[in-house]
């Protein structure tokens, strides 16, 4: 329990109040449009070792298209039986300013039954945007970090997840996704998280670098005037990147994990004025059934005695922990410390601190 209070207070610590840091505006946010975007495809994984799909009919059909783009007509009714090839789902980012012709690299993920995808290669298949417009063509050998054999009498060993595989520079661009860098005199630049003082620190910080330059439209969007010429409109996003700017404090909020126990409580949780009772009470109840049997040459029969011995006994003595108005999170972490709590415990203390009024923060529970 003590190493275990030790632990709590050691995590809790990291979050003790200091002094703000400066910040990128590239790590504050990013311009608008200026973004990743996503592509999927469906195909087919051949050359495995007798791990594939078998005679799943969407993997039949596939083949069928596959070996028709290559003058090969599989007969009508003939099953293939296709053990050394899986049907997979294919997914890639396609980074901005991407041009065709450049490499991406992509996820190959199995959808059926295949058992595992090591020593396959991918058939050249097309990657597909969310307007369904062809982005990237995908093909090539898969390298595979999972591993998985089974024996005859049904065992079964598998490391890591061997129906996942990568292709580095899988595959190749043939379209590119317009970013609105050169469209028009303003570019808007948006925060990860929204926060009006923080949007107006990055303005004035922009604005005292390149004067008039900036403005706020809401709690997240800050529209950038920027010149038309793109050698110039690039250097100002360059510079306008490394401003560096302090963000505003963050929310007071209390983080529960309810699946692992885990509390985080940031630096600007505060508490009303409020005492804190927690004592452990543990009640024991001890079984010892006794096997009684007959006499001799009787007409008894064997029977169990049961014997019970309960025990309640409380943990420690009763103690008050007294928070002063403003208490900081150290005074907070030192409280509960003396008190003892585990992790289950500090959570019930937390909740009844919030209905009672006095913890100032967001309760969130993930």
């Amino acid at each position: 329990m003590i190493r275990l209070i030790t632990l709590i207070g050691l995590a809790l610590a990291f979050a003790l109040p200091g002094p703000a840091q400066a910040e990128r505006v590239r790590d504050l946010g990013a311009f608008q449009g200026v973004r990743s975007n996503q592509l999927t495809g469906y195909g087919i994984v051949v050359g495995l070792n007798g791990t594939g799909d078998d005679s799943l009919e969407y993997v039949t059909q596939a083949m069928r298209g596959v070996s028709g783009r290559v003058g090969v007509q599989l007969p009508a009714g003939v099953n293939p039986a296709l053990k050394n090839a899986a049907a997979v789902m294919i997914t890639a980012d396609l980074p901005p300013f991407a041009k065709p012709g450049q490499r991406i690299d992509v996820t190959v993920s199995a959808i059926g039954k295949a058992k595992s995808l090591r020593g396959g290669a991918l058939i050249m298949a097309p990657l597909y945007g969310a307007d369904g417009q062809i982005y990237a063509m995908a093909q090539g050998n898969l390298a595979v970090g999972g591993l998985g054999i089974s024996g005859a009498d049904g065992s079964k060993l598998t490391v890591n997840v061997p129906t996942v595989g990568r292709i580095a520079d899988g595959a190749s661009v043939e379209r590119a996704v317009a970013t609105g860098f050169d469209a028009g005199d303003v570019l808007r630049w948006n925060l990860f998280q929204a926060d009006f003082l923080t949007a107006a620190r990055v303005r004035d910080a922009v604005n005292a670098r390149y004067p008039g330059a900036a403005s706020i439209e809401d709690g997240v969007t800050l529209a950038l005037r920027l010149p038309a010429e793109a050698n110039a409109r690039a250097s100002m996003m360059a510079g306008i990147e490394m401003i560096e700017v302090t963000p505003a404090e963050t929310p007071a909020r209390v983080v529960v994990n309810s699946r692992t126990g885990t509390v985080v409580i940031n630096s600007a949780v505060r508490l009303s004025p409020a005492a804190i009772s927690h004592g452990k009470l543990t009640l024991r109840v001890d079984e010892s059934p006794t096997v009684v049997q007959p006499a001799p040459f009787s007409r008894g029969v064997t029977a169990i005695q049961e014997d019970s011995m309960l025990s309640a006994e409380e943990e420690g003595g009763q103690r008050v922990a007294l928070f002063r108005p403003g208490a900081s999170l150290a005074k907070v972490v030192d409280a509960l410390n003396l008190l003892g709590v585990s992790p289950s415990d500090l959570v019930a203390i937390l909740e009844a601190l919030k209905q009672a009024g006095a913890l100032k923060a967001e309760m969130v529970v993930i």
